[in-house]
Parts: C-alpha cells; sequence; structure tokens
C-alpha cells in the first residue's frame, strides 16, 4: 500500500464515487496493490522471513509503499 503521505489519486477518484454510487459511511480510501504467494510445504519463521525479503526487495517500492505478510489458509481448507 502507498504510505499515508504519499498522494493516492485513485483512492480519492474512488471515494468520490462511492456516494455518486449509493454507499455512504466510508470516510477514505486508499489504492494499493497484492501480491498472493502459493508455497510449497510448511510455512515456518525461516519461509516466512524469505518472503519479508521478497517482499522488501521486489515485490514492493519500501521508498514509498509499506507492505504485510500474512499467512491464511489455502481456499480449499478455509472451514474444514
Amino acid at each position: 500500500m502507498p504510505k499515508p503521505e504519499i498522494l493516492d489519486p485513485q483512492g480519492k477518484a474512488v471515494h468520490g464515487a462511492l456516494p455518486r454510487l449509493g454507499f455512504s459511511g466510508v470516510t477514505d480510501v486508499r489504492q494499493g496493490k497484492r501480491f498472493e504467494l502459493e508455497l510449497d510445504g510448511e510455512i515456518t519463521d525461516e519461509v516466512l522471513a524469505e518472503v519479508e525479503k521478497m517482499a522488501e526487495t521486489l515485490l514492493s517500492n519500501p521508498v514509498i509503499e509499506n507492505y504485510t505478510v500474512r499467512v491464511e489458509a489455502p481456499s480449499d481448507e478455509v472451514g474444514a
């Protein structure tokens, strides 16, 4: 996601369009990007550290963006 101090014209455009489309109660919108990685094997601390390194060096521009790494169950395992 862009850092809070970075202007976000796409987010502002979406924020302005929501009320015109009948949606209310949204106080701010930030437009960003997301990568989903599927990994083989168990998710260990070492694997998470490697993913953090990927995010910092390739998947984001740390000068203007923040990133978060999180682990989710595959969609076929949700609710199992």
